[in-house]
């Protein structure tokens, strides 16, 4: 739900429950939400399936803001700040998940980052319904925050 992986524990036609843990609370945004308010919802990718995209897992790092939204012709620029924490993985055309969308990076300077949102992107996600200084749940680009455990790991030995 907007980025967060949780699992479904009861379901009846079109409404389902969910368990947060404590943790998911103080990282995300999921405390924040009012009863009808619109959240991005996506299946878990099953085994065998085509992967098309960025690799999300749904584990937020933590709760940024948007900063500004800019048009560009059709498309709309977003800038984001993230938690200081997200920086290190924010590279140009790397992958970062924004309320559980997956977008590319391509502007990046410290903890701050802009991604561009096509119209598809913007009339399928919660997205376009974000204004400056909302806040929203950030995932890193898990590939380099693999990486990054793993060099860490090299240098303690």
């Amino acid at each position: 739900m907007s980025g967060t992986c949780l699992t479904v524990t009861t379901h009846r036609g079109r409404t389902f429950t969910v368990d947060v843990s404590p943790e998911t609370m103080r990282r995300t945004t999921i405390g924040a939400l009012r009863p009808k308010d619109r959240v991005n919802l996506e299946r878990a990718l099953r085994v065998g399936d085509r992967l098309g995209g960025h690799i999300v897992q749904g584990h937020v790092d933590g709760v940024g803001r948007l900063t500004s939204i800019t048009p560009d012709g059709e498309w709309m620029l977003y800038r984001f700040e993230t938690p200081k924490s997200v920086a290190p993985y924010l590279i140009e055309k790397g992958s970062i998940a924004i309320d559980g969308v997956s977008l590319t990076v391509f502007a990046c300077k410290g903890a701050r980052c802009t991604v561009a949102l096509i119209p598809t992107t913007l009339a399928e996600t919660t997205l376009a319904d974000r204004t400056p200084g909302d806040r929203v749940n950030v995932e890193g680009d898990v590939m380099l925050k693999h990486i990054a455990a793993m060099l860490r790991s090299r240098r303690r030995r």
